[in-house]
């Protein structure tokens, strides 16, 4: 039986040091790159580049092939945690169990350092295609994938969504295609993007995307699970600040036990389309439980 926790110890350990190696460590010393570093060496749970690289073996390719734009993905994701913890959106003062970097530091230098991230974040992509030998067309269906999943048609867009519709009422599927945009679409763009790197088949790609987008409701349904029953020491933010801030979370439209229900049917969904694969998709298998049994 596949064994979960070495895989995702194995790869963060991988990710934390190609993400520490990318910081040059000549400007450790300045601001910028102390809040950078601050936030992206936080402790997070590496989700995101881990799924893009397991993307990238369940297609038979090689996971070192898809490092740079598994370092990307985290630093933008990084970058969006940064924002969203601003004064002028959720207004948190605690994230991975440390102060947010607008508190750490202060306003502007976490705009700035939020900024810097996603920008590094293609440079280092640019980077590491043009330091190998590989199809062109891929490099740029992977630059065209990230750059729509992070922008106004993806994440962005989704934290739009969820800001204007704190104090009013959304249906489930308002609620899931806000999600779908803010949580799901960095996901989606992780798996797809490991699959593309991989060289998967447009049919392998198809089946890891509707996996994705299965995962990453599910993601979504267990945070606000874990919002209303999560342990702060564990989780190392605050809880129930979703229904302070009169925010539109799944339990809130269908109750604890029904979204509970809802997120063990997303990841049996998610499995299904993983019944083309073979054993080298035993990772995301296990992701995928591990998305709504984590305590964090």
């Amino acid at each position: 039986m596949f064994d979960l926790t070495p895989y995702l110890s194995r790869r963060q350990t991988e990710i934390n040091t190609a993400l520490r190696d990318a910081l040059d460590p000549g400007s450790r010393n300045a601001p910028l790159i102390q809040a950078m570093n601050y936030s992206l060496m936080a402790g997070g749970k590496r989700l995101r580049p881990i799924l893009c690289m397991a993307s990238t073996e369940a297609v038979g390719g090689s996971p070192e092939h898809s490092v740079a734009a598994a370092c990307a993905l985290e630093m933008i994701h990084t970058y969006s945690l940064m924002h969203d913890d601003l004064p002028a959106m959720d207004d948190d003062d605690l994230r991975r169990g440390k102060p947010t970097c607008h508190v750490a530091f202060d306003e502007a230098t976490a705009i700035l350092a939020g900024d810097a991230l996603l920008t590094m974040a293609f440079d280092i992509l640019a980077d590491g295609f043009l330091h190998k030998q590989a199809d062109r067309k891929n490099d740029m269906a992977v630059i065209k994938t990230i750059a729509q999943a992070a922008g106004y048609q993806g994440m962005v867009e989704g934290q739009m969504q969820d800001m204007l519709s704190e104090g009013r009422q959304l249906t489930i599927a308002q609620l899931e295609t806000l999600h779908t945009l803010k949580t799901g679409a960095l996901i989606k763009a992780a798996i797809r993007t490991g699959a593309i790197l991989g060289n998967g088949s447009e049919a392998q790609i198809c089946q890891l995307e509707n996996y994705a987008a299965h995962i990453g409701l599910a993601f979504q349904v267990r945070d606000d699970i874990l919002n209303i029953e999560g342990d702060p020491n564990i989780m190392g933010k605050s809880v129930g600040t979703d229904q302070a801030r009169e925010k539109n979370t799944f339990p809130a439209l269908l109750g604890l036990t029904e979204s509970k229900r809802y997120a063990e049917a997303l990841v049996k969904d998610a499995l299904a389309s993983l019944s083309v694969f073979d054993k080298k998709a035993d990772p995301l298998r296990a992701i995928a439980r591990y998305i709504i049994e984590r305590a964090k």
